[in-house]
């Protein structure tokens, strides 16, 4: 009754809270050894649910996906260790290609374009800073705007605009480079190029999907086969045409820095349904008929090959082209006789563009001797038919496909269905039902994406790269005409997969992330890498080098996605803090209770002129919006100011 009424002893008043307490903490003990338990781990445990109260005080929303200069962030925990400071690099580093550099390839051959292939610094050349953007960079138009113009800040470069005017290449344009769509073989547009070439090859039916385009220039091909619903990997190497391979990534056109020269492409056997060659100046009759034995290896049976340009009707240009009749009759001669021993079929010729298609049953038909003698068939037991990665090239002939392997199904219903490498078992580990898992589970992975950021379907992404794509599970979650995904598939990879990437529909490359990467810097607008950093925990490169490179080839402003284990994370968000990146973790969205964890970061905007990389206070940002300056106009109001009569200014200096 004492208790009833209040009352009672002091001795009693005093233990009754203590008695609470210790029974509250035994209950939370026991639930919290239980919860542990059931997991599986412990470990990571008070570090997930850190994680968890991070992204749930902040909702996702700290981090502006948005193209401006600033925005709010929010701030990382404080990391035990101190983090590193990258200094910018210097302003005339912004244009910085590692493996590309002009300098270092001028100690090279010259034959077979040896000194056009990638050359990497050693780990005492590396440059270990930020390369800046250029003055007066904005976000690149949205697509298919960008299809047709480039900020000239963004590559301020103007050779190309006088050495291919007669051409239509591009045109400069007050602060704007326009691209009319021509080429040297189609200089009326390459709508209507294609359109000829579409009365010989299918593209309107799907079975036309990925086009490899060799010396590609500013990429126009690619950039117009895109509403076709084709996609191109084009590629040239970075020579004395300025910048062309950064034309074509500033459009929105899938590209890379890449020559056809000693070195074997980096792509697996059977990619591509077609490969083209416009003017390309690559000598496709030298060297034993060797680079139309590369093509064939990575073109798909029934694949088609263009040739558009010398010599295809020498009759006619032999005068316009500077070269005698017997050299170029000579030179058709050979290609002739190289692509009927490699069983290509001649469809048609038109003008100076010929079309052969490499035939579907090459595996159980016969095909012509060629004089010279045949060359070997290429030896498939001496090493995996994708190794590829810096492996010289060969005149000999890659087997092909076994006979009744199962035909890809045209465009979109491949990027669903089983790939033939993996219903024929050619990927270890990798059944249909597994395929069909991973692809299910990377659904679930990008809708968690999405309801962090929500501009991952609204267009605010072009040029997207996976930096472990393995099956292509994410490309094809965030599948959209308005974007593209560069696959990669690291050289250190447990399995070869990007054949099963090629089949799907989707593009991408083999890649060593020890080494940079061949394109220009600010070529993407988001980077997606799952599990990349544990891949290379153990490999001879620092992970500083490999975050150095995604900054690198990341554009202000964009946006980087990174899946490993909790552990992984942490290091690599101490040193990206020194990076100028804000960034957030997120749980798995399954359980917190996971290892695995989501690290979201977007890249300041800071170009070589400025003086900090802050951004600026909100005032000093209004009144320089109100102001004349063009540093802080967007692409679509220099659109507005310029575009609008751009077909009548011409050229201003």
């Amino acid at each position: 009754m004492a208790i009833k009424g209040g009352g009672g002893s002091a001795e009693n008043r005093g233990r009754s809270p203590l008695a609470m307490v210790v029974a509250v903490g035994l209950c939370c003990f026991f639930y919290l050894l239980g919860a542990w338990q059931r997991s599986g781990y412990g470990k990571g445990d008070s570090i997930a649910m850190a994680v968890n109260r991070q992204t749930a005080a902040c909702g996702g929303v700290g981090l502006s996906f948005e193209t401006h200069h600033g925005g709010a962030g929010v701030e990382n925990e404080t990391m035990a260790a101190p983090a590193p400071e990258f200094a910018a690099c210097a302003a005339a580093m912004a244009d910085h290609t590692p493996c590309h550099d002009q300098e270092r390839a001028m100690r090279f051959p010259r034959e077979n374009m040896v000194y056009r292939e990638r050359h990497c610094p050693g780990d005492g050349e590396r440059l270990r800073c930020l390369v800046p953007a250029p003055p007066g960079y904005v976000t690149p138009f949205p697509w298919p705007r960008s299809r047709d113009y480039v900020p000239f800040a963004n590559a301020p470069y103007k050779s190309l605009t006088v050495e291919k005017a007669v051409q239509n290449w591009v045109r400069h344009e007050g602060r704007l480079l326009r691209f009319p769509g021509g080429g040297t073989q189609f200089p009326g547009g390459a709508d209507k190029y294609i359109d000829q070439l579409a009365t010989v090859v299918p593209f309107a039916d799907g079975s036309v999907r990925t086009v490899l385009d060799t010396g590609c220039g500013v990429a126009s091909l690619g950039a117009y086969l895109d509403a076709r619903g084709v996609i191109a990997m084009s590629f040239a190497p970075r020579d004395s045409h300025e910048a062309q391979v950064q034309f074509a990534l500033e459009r929105g056109v899938p590209a890379f820095i890449g020559v056809l020269g000693s070195i074997k492409l980096p792509f697996p056997p059977r990619s591509f349904d077609m490969a083209h060659c416009s003017r390309c100046l690559i000598p496709w009759s030298a060297n034993g008929g060797m680079y139309m034995m590369e093509i064939d290896r990575v073109l798909r049976a029934g694949g088609y090959w263009v040739l558009s340009g010398p010599p295809i009707n020498w009759r006619t240009n032999h005068k316009a082209w500077e070269r005698t009749e017997a050299d170029l009759a000579a030179e058709q001669q050979l290609i002739e006789e190289y692509a009927a021993m490699l069983c290509w079929e001649k469809l048609a010729e038109m003008g100076e563009a010929a079309v052969w298609r490499k035939r579907p049953d090459a595996a159980v038909v016969s095909c012509p001797t060629a004089t010279p003698a045949p060359p070997r068939t290429c030896d498939a037991a001496a090493a995996s038919p994708d190794d590829v990665w810096y492996k010289k090239m060969e005149p000999c002939i890659t087997p092909p496909q076994a006979a009744g392997e199962v035909m890809l199904r045209p465009f979109p219903e491949r990027l669903t269905a089983v790939p033939p490498r993996v219903a024929a078992g050619e990927v270890p580990g990798l059944t249909g039902e597994s395929y069909a898992e991973e692809n299910a589970r990377w659904e679930r992975h990008v809708a968690a994406y999405r309801k962090v950021n929500y501009r991952l379907d609204a267009g605010r992404y072009r040029n997207i790269m996976d930096m472990n794509a393995g099956v292509g599970g994410f490309a094809a979650a965030v599948f959209s005409p308005k974007s593209w995904v560069m696959n990669v598939v690291p050289t250190a990879a447990e399995l070869s997969t990007l054949g099963v990437v090629y089949e799907r529909g989707l593009i991408g490359i083999f890649h060593d992330w020890c080494e940079a990467f061949s394109t220009y810097p600010r070529t993407y607008d988001l980077i997606h890498g799952n599990g990349v950093f544990t891949l290379y925990k153990d490999k001879r490169c620092k992970m500083e080098d490999i975050l150095l490179e995604m900054d690198r080839i990341l554009r202000p402003e964009g946006t980087v996605i990174l899946r490993d284990d909790i552990e992984v994370l942490l290091k690599v968000q101490r040193i990206a803090s020194g990076m100028r990146w804000k960034m957030i973790m997120a749980n798995h969205e399954d359980s917190p209770h996971i290892p695995e964890k989501v690290l979201y970061a977007v890249k300041r905007y800071w170009t070589a002129d400025d003086k900090s990389s802050e951004p600026e206070p909100e005032k000093k940002k209004m009144k320089k919006k109100a102001g004349s300056s063009s540093q802080e106009k967007s692409s679509e109001e220099e659109e507005e100011s310029t575009a609008s009569s751009s077909e009548d200014k011409g050229s201003e200096e």
